[in-house]
């Protein structure tokens, strides 16, 4: 009662928060219901159906009787159905690597993805090639092992649960899983964006505000329809710095929150190879803050991320280093993306031999930049709440305590590392936006931070109606890019295809 009347619209608002929370699980949990490569719905109708009428033709000049030939007729379209499917539930050759990878481990106890591959569903480019313990040669998922090894283990339980196989089920099991690995994790992150807005904020509308562009103006949303890294690591890190600013900011000393820290702050490294920046930082800071209790209770469970990590890549390769590690431009047997295989009886070579489109790379970095912030795949031009959130770092950095300056300058620097990681420091095979993907998102595991950093910027706006507008105009833009890929996030951004339909040719 006494914490009501303090702030009596505490309770509104966090009705209201609740509301958007609501809004934003039905919506991502719509996507996922929808979720089909309906791009082969087509084809697939008119193969059974021309392929079922061959059959008849064929039975009918046998001259069998009716019943025997609906018989073999009934039997020849179940047949056919089956190897002609080619609608799935994944969307990319990125996540059908993860899948793949899954079933293997599950079904067959290796991590050998060539046994259930096939010519029409079960296929990627995101693979490499080694030898296996056999002696021969096997491809191979080219994810890190450790979160696969994770969800196979869940996929297992399913299995014996339901009976469903992602063989015979793959739409029960892949949205079930997705539900429970994407969607559920990131209703998590947006109830500790509320969390902090509670913190930080200072006006009603500024912290509605962040939670509703948490809610819907990032790209984290659409991607949480299909299984990708990027999502897990956000919201690990949402974790972490949850626990990081009850140390930081209200003098937490229980084992917990240092605990807690070290696992989610290690499993976001996990996940996002620059988060290593974001698990060194924190580490240090809470070293400085109090090392007893970092070394006690935050190092061993980011002990026990790093051993698991480096465990099940050798596990899954023979090899303490990741597969992208072995790309060497001099010796061939330690280049595993160049390789042939044979599926559906026809030879193929290895994708990364001859990549395509933007995978080949943007040869400028000046054009790389650019495009990386304010071009067809740009932070601020797709997203342009974003700017807020450097505000926000500015009046903090200038304005803030003690410890808003220190987790500003904090945020800043990671995101310039960042930045400069992917922009600066990559060869040109890398510099690919990402891919075929609707956002950058290689950087999507920044969004909690960014998110905080927004905060003292949209009370400044709250301040006047003028100010509230323009808030409202990039929080609608930033909508809009992250509805464009309405049950996709494995295409091209909104400005991209406009770019695209003007004439330009830059990246093709």
């Amino acid at each position: 009662m006494i914490e009501a009347a303090a702030d009596p619209t505490r309770l509104l608002r966090r009705g209201v928060y609740a509301l958007l929370i609501a809004l934003a699980a039905g919506n991502m949990a719509g996507r996922l219901l929808a979720v089909n490569a309906v791009n082969r719905q087509e084809l697939e109708t008119s193969r059974i159906a021309q392929r079922v009428a061959d059959a008849e033709k064929q039975f009918l000049a046998e001259g069998l009787r009716e019943d025997v030939l609906q018989a073999k007729l009934v039997a020849a379209k179940q047949l056919i159905e089956r190897e002609e499917r080619r609608q799935r539930p994944f969307l990319s050759a990125n996540d059908r690597s993860r899948w793949l990878a899954i079933r293997a481990l599950a079904d067959t106890g290796s991590f050998e993805i060539d046994p259930v591959m096939d010519a029409n569903v079960w296929n990627t480019i995101d693979m490499v090639q080694h030898r296996g313990r056999d002696g021969e040669l096997h491809l191979y998922s080219s994810k890190p092992p450790l979160l696969i090894v994770l969800l196979a283990g869940e996929y297992w339980a399913i299995q014996k649960t339901t009976g469903w196989t992602l063989a015979d089920n793959p739409y029960e099991v892949v949205r079930l899983m997705l539900f429970t690995v994407q969607v559920m994790p990131t209703l998590l992150l947006l109830a500790i964006v509320a969390s902090l807005a509670e913190r930080f904020g200072t006006t009603d509308w500024g912290r509605i505000f962040v939670v509703a562009a948490a809610a819907f103006g990032t790209m984290l949303t659409p991607f949480a329809v299909v299984l990708n890294n990027h999502t897990i690591a956000a919201v690990s890190e949402a974790v972490a710095l949850e626990a990081f600013v009850r140390i930081w900011f209200d003098g937490e000393r229980r084992w917990r929150w240092f605990a807690l820290a070290g696992l989610a702050a290690a499993f976001t490294a996990a996940n996002e190879l620059p988060a290593l920046s974001f698990f060194a930082l924190v580490a240090a800071a809470l070293l400085w803050r109090n090392w007893r209790m970092t070394l006690g209770g935050f190092a061993p469970l980011a002990a026990v991320v790093l051993v698991a990590s480096f465990a099940t890549n050798y596990w899954a390769h023979d090899s303490w280093r990741p597969p992208y590690a072995h790309r060497s431009a001099t010796d061939p047997a330690d280049n595993w993306y160049h390789y042939s295989y044979t599926l559906g009886g026809k030879e193929r070579q290895s994708y990364w031999l001859d990549p395509q489109g933007l995978d080949r790379g943007e040869p400028s970095k000046v054009d790389y930049a650019i495009h990386c912030l304010v071009g067809h795949h740009g932070l601020f031009s797709l997203t342009p709440i974003w700017l807020l959130s450097a505000w926000g770092l500015w009046i903090w950095g200038v304005r803030g305590t003690t410890e808003q300056r220190q987790l500003a300058a904090g945020i800043a620097l990671l995101t310039v590392v960042c930045l400069t990681f992917y922009i600066g420091l990559r060869p040109q095979i890398d510099r690919n936006y990402g891919g075929m993907t609707s956002g950058l998102r290689w950087l999507f595991w920044l969004v909690p931070l960014w998110l905080t950093a927004m905060i003292p910027a949209v009370d400044r706006l709250a301040q006047c109606r003028k100010g509230m507008a323009v808030a409202l105009v990039l929080l609608a833009f930033s909508v809009l890019s992250a509805s464009y890929p309405t049950w996709n996030p494995w295409t091209q951004p909104w400005i991209y295809n406009w770019l695209q339909s003007c004439g330009w040719r830059g990246a093709v």
